[in-house]
């Protein structure tokens, strides 16, 4: 006899899982403006766990470029880019990030997340290789996926195990038509940086390419925030995809790449999420551009999200936290256990401090944390007091 089955059943047993070993998100409502005070869910709360690093998304020039853009050009561009939604504040933003970037070309895309899963997939093929460091990103891992290429997992940061990997993969047989090494820039739930200097040498010697996803090293890294690649004083022949994100430090949303004039027009004919989705409405490439200027005419936002971030690491490491690997203003305080990191979020929570606990699958499950992230615009009074509910928290819980 045929088992008559409920077709959904399964999807709240699966959410009930989650919530019984600590696993489910609880959304909270953002009521004001993302900055360093925020109203959430009818509290004001001192925000620590924004991607709003250099305190954009509220700058008064961003803000009147898009509502500028609006009245001039509309709510939406009403159509995909590669149909009739390309606009002329579209290609402003590509030309004016190329020079920001240093690029010779630049495109920009929806998301970040549709950067990585329509791009990466066109790279490779049958007869091709990705090589992925393991913590990268869920985009960059969806994009690997969507491809008909092998792949190779190389450990974290570890160029020795990538170099083994690139040896092997001289001797495949047949040989590889095209190989592209990927890694995060800054790697978003730890903070630390790839060692790309040591990974572009790499692939030059390999006669690989190299594409970084630095969406968490903009605006933090480089002159005025260029990112990892001026960071390092790479060039376009080192590092051949740089990928990146409007939608943390600069404030607004979009992804975007920048690279070669091949690459762009390569990018845009292949790129399904590109060629198959609507285009950002204008007023949000217009407050892109103003992100832009503010960026290199404010170089002081980011010397001043240096300082946040180096006064609250050294508070959280003299209080006797864990703070793991942290190198930028990503600084986690690991707390193991996906309960102990709820519990240590729902104690700052009432001492009016917002930061979420990070728990299994998006990091492994011996190392849930509270990724805290700090801006240009938080005063020492409000770090102070979150280092104060910090260290009452962990006290409580065992931590320090």
């Amino acid at each position: 006899m045929r088992v008559k089955r409920h077709p959904t059943r399964y999807l709240g047993e699966e959410y009930r899982r989650l919530v019984k070993e600590n696993l489910h998100w609880e959304l909270k409502v953002l009521e004001t403006a993302s900055g360093p005070t925020c109203v959430v869910d009818g509290r004001e709360v001192i925000m620590l766990c924004a991607n709003n690093y250099l305190n954009l998304a509220t700058h008064p020039k961003v803000v009147n470029a898009m509502i500028e853009a609006t009245r001039k050009y509309g709510a939406g561009a009403g159509s995909d880019r590669s149909i009739a939604g390309n606009m002329k504040v579209h290609e402003e933003l590509d030309k004016r990030l190329a020079r920001f970037k240093r690029a010779p070309a630049s495109l920009t895309y929806q998301t970040g997340f549709m950067t990585n899963e329509g791009l990466i997939p066109q790279l490779c093929g049958r007869g091709d290789l990705f090589v992925s460091d393991e913590l990268n990103h869920g985009s960059i891992i969806d994009g690997i996926r969507l491809s008909h290429a092998d792949r190779a997992i190389f450990k974290h940061k570890d160029v020795a195990d990538l170099d083994r990997i690139m040896e092997e993969a001289e001797r495949h047989d047949p040989p590889y038509n095209h190989i592209w090494i990927i890694t995060d820039g800054v790697f978003s739930m730890d903070g630390d940086l790839a060692p790309l200097p040591e990974i572009a040498k790499i692939a030059e010697e390999h006669g690989a390419g190299v594409y970084v996803d630095d969406a968490h090293g903009e605006g933090v890294l480089g002159e005025c925030g260029r990112g990892i690649v001026n960071h390092f004083k790479l060039t376009r022949d080192q590092v051949h995809v740089e990928m990146g994100t409007f939608s943390k430090a600069f404030g607004v949303i979009g992804g975007h790449i920048s690279g070669s004039e091949d690459l762009i027009k390569f990018a845009y004919n292949k790129s399904r999420t590109w060629l198959l989705s609507g285009a950002v409405p204008p007023g949000v490439a217009a407050a892109c551009i103003a992100a832009l200027d503010v960026m290199e005419s404010e170089p002081e936002r980011v010397k001043r999200v240096w300082e946040n971030r180096n006064y609250f690491l050294e508070g959280l490491q003299d209080l006797g936290f864990d703070t793991g690997n942290s190198e930028t203003p990503i600084v986690p305080v690991m707390c193991g256990r996906s309960k102990v990191a709820r519990d240590l979020a729902d104690y700052i929570w009432r001492k009016g401090i917002f930061a979420l606990p990070i728990v299994y699958p998006m990091v492994a499950r011996d190392k849930a944390r509270i990724r805290t992230q700090l801006c240009s615009d938080h005063t020492k009074e409000q770090l102070d007091r979150a280092l104060e509910a910090f260290k009452e928290g962990g006290r409580k819980l065992g931590l320090i």
